[in-house]
């Protein structure tokens, strides 16, 4: 019996040796392997294709641009607005309060460049919809009147801006849409 115990724990001490040679070499060589680059197994780049996606997305120097353009094109009328400028999901990006803005353009700017990037139109039409439906007003976060265009690229919304302050949705829309205009040339 006693020659059985010592034949166990033998191969115990050295099956524990091996595991712990093999994980040894194992961080050897994943040490070594992240210093290079190491092509992915066919399997993981395609399931990295159909699991993933990629978006387009506005840098803060071009929503910066967009806003100040909007605030330029406000400033010639005399008129005094607060721009937002919001990513596809709605996040703020940039928001340019000009002289004298109100203190309610800063929220209502916000609101209008997410209304228009959540449904991909200005603001104004949408707030014709209001008619058909109008528990639309109820969203979080929204706000259906004019000020508000969607910025897109193939199609898709990819940031909104938002104008507010001025005397009428129809001048906060002209505005807006000077923006986005700054983003085409």
């Amino acid at each position: 019996m006693k020659h059985v115990k010592k034949a166990n724990r033998t191969r115990l001490m050295t099956g524990g040796a091996v595991v712990a040679l093999g994980l040894a070499g194992f961080g050897a060589y994943s040490a070594s392997a992240g210093g290079e680059r190491a092509a992915a197994p066919a399997a993981v780049t395609e399931a990295a294709r159909k699991n993933t996606a990629s978006a387009t997305h506005l840098t803060a120097a071009a929503a910066t641009e967009a806003a100040r353009a909007a605030l330029e094109a406000a400033k010639k009328e005399n008129q005094r607005v607060t721009v937002a400028v919001v990513d596809r999901d709605g996040n703020t990006i940039v928001t340019l309060r000009g002289d004298g803005a109100g203190p309610q353009s800063y929220e209502s700017a916000e609101r209008k460049a997410y209304t228009a990037v959540s449904w991909n139109a200005p603001t104004s039409v949408l707030a014709g919809r209001l008619a058909q439906a109008p528990n639309l007003k109820d969203i979080p976060g929204t706000l259906f009147l004019g000020g508000g265009v969607p910025v897109t690229a193939g199609g898709a919304p990819i940031a909104g801006i938002g104008v507010a302050g001025a005397p009428s949705g129809d001048l906060d829309e002209k505005f807006a849409r000077a923006g986005a205009a700054a983003l085409e040339k």
